[in-house]
């Protein structure tokens, strides 16, 4: 029987022109169940940070001053970041000997897991320091899962489309992103909203780590429904008449000829990864802890700037596919450069409206580098290296900026009294990004996108 990806003649299918509608129809499956997956996975990853900053301090660190019980909660934040490039080396290490799609399921179940047993945890008031170990313990875990799944949805996405959409296709993992955030918040904020702050804080707060159960669902779904990339599948092939087509030391390989790009690779996502996590997770710390605003209604506002996400994600890996990938990425990181003091200069007005208008930007900026990436840093490591690769350059990144940052941003306020230093960071790291696209090549350069044979990426590692 031919896979849901598959031709009948058992070729591996792409999206292009002439293809019959059965493999279109699988493949806009394989898209909705990368982003229904992938949504979840953040989801259940994101949804710590909300709790970090708002929860945690109160029920995992009850005796420890306002200021210190939220450092601590970062801190626990941040070791999920700590386990991400783990994650990401053991998957990609996997997931370039054997499969995309194992690795996938696999990553899946276990940040369902960890997060539902999140919910289930005792507090700190029942088992004393014997709770916080378990919370970062569990953490941990959920960094391993989502280090270990990022590369594997959006190959799972790029190798399958068309060459000429593979930048579009890399967002159907990308938008997830907003979309997780979207519906933690939704639920966070319903949760909170429709019970007192004593019974919210006591148990409420479960609620939404206990929802992700539903993640198993999607689990049997990919295992039963979704076949391994066409790429991957080539490869097998090639392995059963070489013994070099499989790499059996792929994170090596590429260490040894790519760790330029490898570094390259991670400083393109320091922009969106520093403003992202500063506007979900330290800007609810910093508004509700010194401006005084009501926890629900930033959650809102932080919830509304969302919905650009949704727009912007898929518009640029779009618009990467028509003129490069280089282009966005630049103006975005040049973009977060610029705004890094005008947003700071918003939210401390502590106006809601404005701080929209500060998240909202800082939203579209990052997404323009955003949403290229997946494909980008694919097409950037030859196929039989390119979960290794890509994996570990953009979970180095998670580790030196994002899960550093909330913590990073909450120390700086309070040691200064000023958002000033946290500006200068935030301007920083996007001067990164734009000079990481500036000195990476063009992996869709015009000679590419304008023949109808030629895949973008492979005049990079022929």
């Amino acid at each position: 029987m031919a896979s849901p990806l598959t031709q009948p003649d058992g070729q591996p299918g792409h999206v292009q022109a002439g293809l019959s509608p059965a493999p279109r129809r699988a493949f806009r499956k394989l898209l909705a169940a990368g982003l229904i997956g992938s949504s979840i996975e953040w989801y259940d990853f994101f949804l710590y940070g909300t709790a970090a900053a708002l929860v945690f301090p109160h029920v995992f660190f009850p005796h420890a001053t306002a200021l210190t019980g939220t450092l601590l909660a970062f801190s626990t934040f941040w070791a999920g970041f700590v386990a991400r490039p783990i994650g990401g080396v053991l998957a990609g290490h996997l997931g370039d000997r054997y499969g995309r799609k194992p690795v996938v399921v696999t990553c899946l179940a276990l940040m369902g897991a960890a997060t539902f047993l999140i919910g289930c945890l005792p507090s700190a008031a029942t088992v004393g320091a014997l709770a916080p170990i378990l919370l970062v313990t569990l953490r941990f875990i959920q960094g391993l899962a989502a280090g270990g799944q990022w590369g594997g949805i959006v190959l799972l996405l790029t190798e399958s489309a068309g060459a000429k959409r593979r930048g579009f296709a890399g967002t159907f993992g990308q938008t997830s992103v907003p979309v997780a955030v979207i519906i933690s918040n939704l639920i966070f904020v319903a949760a909170s909203g429709l019970m007192p702050d004593d019974a919210f804080l006591s148990w409420g707060w479960r609620i939404p780590f206990l929802v992700s159960v539903v993640m198993f669902g999607v689990v049997l779904y990919i295992q039963a429904k979704v076949e391994d990339t066409p790429e991957f599948r080539r490869l097998q092939r090639e392995a059963s008449r070489s013994e070099n087509a499989v790499v059996r030391a792929p994170l090596a390989q590429v260490l040894r000829s790519k760790w330029g790009t490898i570094l390259l690779g991670c400083g393109l996502l320091s922009a969106t990864n520093s403003l992202f996590y500063v506007s979900i997770s330290g800007l609810l710390s910093y508004g509700t802890g010194s401006l005084g605003l009501e926890r629900n209604p930033l959650l809102a506002v932080v919830l509304a700037g969302s919905v650009a996400m949704l727009v912007t994600i898929p518009w640029s890996g779009h618009i990467s596919d028509k003129v490069g990938r280089r282009p966005l990425i630049l103006i975005g990181g040049l973009g977060v450069a610029v705004w890094a003091f005008p947003y700071f200069g918003l939210v401390d007005t502590a106006s809601l409206p404005l701080i929209f208008v500060a998240v909202v930007v800082g939203f579209v900026f990052q997404c323009l580098t955003y949403g290229p990436i997946a494909s980008f840093l694919g097409e950037l490591f030859a196929p039989a290296v390119r979960y290794s690769g890509a994996s570990l350059a953009y979970q180095l990144s998670a580790i030196i900026v994002s899960g550093g940052t909330p913590f990073l941003m909450t120390a700086l306020i309070a040691k200064t009294g000023s958002t000033v230093p946290v500006a200068v960071y935030i301007m920083l790291m996007g001067l990164i990004t734009f000079a990481s696209a500036w000195f990476l090549p063009e992996t869709n350069s015009a000679e590419i996108r304008d023949d109808p044979q030629a895949v973008p990426g492979t005049q990079l590692y022929r």
